[in-house]
């Protein structure tokens, strides 16, 4: 005799199971009832011999803002004053846009500034010894 194959899902620890599923199961997983942070989703399936497979399948809701902060990273040693800007956005639709706060102030990288150095340097040099009267040549 052939067991029914079904497909049981779990939210976190859960002992009730968030559904229950015949193959091939179709779920919306509505993120909007679920509290921001670090989730798991366990999935137990039973195949039609009755062999039971698990997986856990790990996931994080943000339906917050994004916070970004610029000046203090996890896990770093800070003495005397340290200068934090903190910016939160989410992705609500309105109609005007602000621009003033809409991104994180941030730095241009080092490797930026280290690339055009060197490319205004070259250029520099290439033009004192290749610049001469004689190669110039006139439109008029």
């Amino acid at each position: 005799m052939k067991q029914k194959r079904e497909v049981t899902v779990f939210l976190d620890n859960e002992k009730i199971p968030f559904g229950v599923f015949e193959p091939p199961a179709k779920l919306i997983l509505d993120t909007t009832k679920i509290p921001d942070g670090k989730h798991e989703l366990k999935i137990k399936a039973i195949s039609s011999n009755g062999i039971e497979g698990v997986r856990m399948i790990p996931f994080e809701v943000r339906n917050g803002p994004e916070i970004a902060v610029v000046g203090l990273k996890d896990h770093e040693i800070i003495e005397s004053n340290t200068a934090i800007t903190i910016n939160a956005y989410g992705s609500e639709t309105t109609e005007s846009f602000i621009i003033k706060g809409s991104e994180t102030p941030k730095a241009i990288p080092s490797w930026v500034w280290a690339c055009l150095i060197v490319f205004l340097g070259f250029a520099i040099f290439y033009f004192i010894t290749h610049w001469n009267m004689d190669t110039y040549k006139s439109f008029f």
